[in-house]
């Protein structure tokens, strides 16, 4: 057995028993009047079809909504107006500014020996090939570190294509290597004096459609050197076109960028207020990539978390902490909402009970990870026991909140992730393939089910859930 192989096993098989060796005399278990509202509460939630609804109104009144966009611009008045409409309270929204990257075209093909078109999408930041393109002779490299092992001279003014897969899996812990691949490929194409970089996609599907992403973290600047994604079934042709060659195979690459140095984005937010100022911290982000919806990544975040909210939000009488729903803005460009939250409310970051996002597609939940303080942790077994009629297993105190609660966690801030399956969820994210009719209207319902189980518990059971190690300290 390969070594990732046994440490995956081993973890599988410590997960039961991490929840059975959790303190259970001293967990502050749930009342039994409160154990019957979180199955009230699940049990209208599986009913109910307003995070259907939701996310039908955004991805067809608002379509695609890429950060610093028009449409994301647009998207920030339909979540004020949706959330108002739901008696949200406190609705507004929080601007912040930041570079935007948009595609303008895109294409590619064999030029020789066999022409033939190429299925691409331009990755996120990269910059314009010259007016009508570059040809140039592809070489290939089968992974990332081949490519970075290779040396530095003789890939002058040749298209670098890493052919790299990606492994399906229901945590998608496939996909990191597929970022590496996609962030660094430019990187390495530029230090060698490259004219470009290919990609297999970060992705699983085995459709004409390649996945776009963002080739520069943190999205502040423009790529090192111009790439693009090939569709799966295109790599592969790519490849076997060069097993079959007798001499190089040339590809023309044309990519046509626009760069704007200031746009706007934002968080649209609004509240359930409680008894007290602590917050509760949920959403998704409301932009999306361009050549999709957005159903899935990650309209289906904010449908589903603003759904919970509005159960929890009806039974009688206030919860006891304030539930702050945010639709983070700019999260596909590079955290930018993210971070932009976290610098506007430092003042009260100490107030943040505990943050979590949505942000993994519209697949069931499956699996209830948990970062609470030391002190805390006697609360994961109540909160787990009551997720398990939604078939959600007790998961690992290893949880990292979602992408958009980063800044959060690393300020101490306690996270939680309610995992969903991602066994196809990179067959469709990134992609034309992210539409609404990819969501499962009854998984859909799970999902608020478990999100408005653990928001109710998050709010009502006694005392808090810690803090973390604060980053850099």
């Amino acid at each position: 057995m390969k070594l990732i192989q046994f440490i995956s096993a081993l973890i599988i098989i410590a997960m039961p028993a991490y929840a059975q060796e959790a303190p259970q005399e001293t967990a502050p278990a749930l009342t039994e009047a409160q154990k019957r509202t979180v199955d009230q509460l699940i049990d209208k939630a599986l009913e109910d079809d307003r995070a259907y609804d939701i996310l039908e109104s955004l991805t067809t009144e608002i379509g695609p909504r890429l950060g610093g966009s028009e449409a994301e611009a647009r998207a920030r008045n339909w979540g004020v107006a949706k959330l108002r409409r739901l008696g949200f309270k406190n609705v507004r929204i929080e601007t912040f500014d930041l570079p935007a990257w948009s595609r303008i075209s895109e294409s590619a093909e064999i030029v020789s020996p066999f022409p033939q078109p190429l299925a691409i999408t331009a990755l996120g930041q990269s910059p314009s090939t010259p007016a009508g393109g570059v040809s140039a002779e592809v070489v290939r490299f089968q992974t990332l570190p081949e490519l970075q092992a290779a040396p530095i001279e003789g890939f002058e003014d040749k298209i670098i294509f890493v052919d790299e897969p990606m492994a399906r899996t229901q945590d998608g812990s496939g996909y990191g290597a597929g970022v590496q691949k996609r962030v660094l490929a430019a990187v390495e194409a530029e230090k060698r004096g490259a004219a470009a970089a290919l990609i297999r996609s970060a992705g699983t599907d085995s459709h004409r459609m390649p996945h776009t992403g963002g080739m520069v973290r943190g999205g502040a600047t423009l790529g090192p050197a111009p790439a693009a994604a090939l569709s799966n079934p295109d790599a592969d042709q790519l490849a076997r076109a060069m097993e079959r060659a007798d001499g190089p195979v040339t590809v023309r690459l044309d990519i046509q960028t626009e760069w704007r140095e200031s746009a706007q984005s934002g968080n649209v937010i609004g509240e359930i207020p409680g008894e007290t100022d602590e917050l509760i911290v949920i959403g998704g982000h409301l932009d999306s990539w361009d050549n999709g919806t957005g159903a899935i990544d990650d309209g289906a975040g904010v449908a589903i978390t603003v759904a919970a909210a509005k159960l929890v939000d009806e039974l009688r009488g206030k919860p006891r902490r304030t539930i702050r729903v945010i639709m983070w803005g700019a999260e596909e460009v590079g955290l930018w909402g993210a971070r932009a939250y976290a610098e506007q409310h430092a003042d009260e970051l100490d107030k943040h009970i505990i943050a979590s996002e949505s942000d993994f597609g519209a697949g069931e939940v499956w699996r209830f990870d948990t970062g609470f303080g030391p002190s805390a942790e006697g609360k994961v077994k109540p909160m787990a026991d009551a997720l398990r009629r939604l078939a959600i297993a007790p998961g690992f105190p290893v949880a990292r909140g979602g992408p958009d609660v980063t800044p959060l966690r690393e300020a101490g801030v306690p996270v939680a992730t309610l995992y969903q399956s991602g066994t196809d969820y990179f067959d469709l994210h990134h992609t034309p393939d992210d539409t609404l009719d990819k969501v499962d209207p009854e998984k859909l319902k799970q999902n608020v089910a478990a999100w408005a189980a653990f928001i109710y518990m998050a709010s009502e059971m006694d005392g808090d859930f810690g803090r973390l190690p604060v980053k850099g300290e």
